[in-house]
């Protein structure tokens, strides 16, 4: 499976994903430059990271290739919980794996919950509780 495609600087908006520096980010912030005499328009696109919320920027012409990941929202059901860590079973494929919980969900993750999760670019996070 593919991680990412590719497409055009100019056709990203707000709310969309890019990868920055290999990591997949949610587009917070889209500013471009006029076209000068003889240069193309520029676009510095802001974004946070997926897994680590952390602030990117990425500066390219508008007609440049942009990286866009493969992200694939499921939904799995806790199994069990052992300190920051929730092991969880995918709903379509049964299969099982460890996730770390997110601080401002611990209260919410239980055994026996459908969580729904993100994944991308081999790595995984909890984006929120079902039910």
């Amino acid at each position: 499976m593919t991680e990412k495609v590719f497409g055009v600087m100019k056709d990203l908006k707000v709310g969309k994903y890019v990868l920055i520096d290999d990591v997949p980010c949610r587009i917070v912030g889209i500013e471009s430059s006029a076209p000068g005499k003889h240069g193309a328009a520029k676009m510095r696109v802001t974004a946070m990271g997926i897994f680590d919320s952390q602030k990117r920027t990425l500066l390219k012409p508008a007609d440049a290739d942009a990286e866009i990941p493969i992200i694939e929202r499921k939904t799995g059901q806790v199994v069990s919980i052992s300190g920051d860590n929730a092991q969880i079973m995918d709903l379509a494929d049964y299969s099982t794996f460890e996730i770390t919980i997110p601080q401002d969900m611990k209260n919410e993750v239980a055994a026996g919950k459908e969580v729904e999760y993100m994944e991308s670019m081999g790595k995984k996070i909890i984006m929120r509780v079902r039910g």
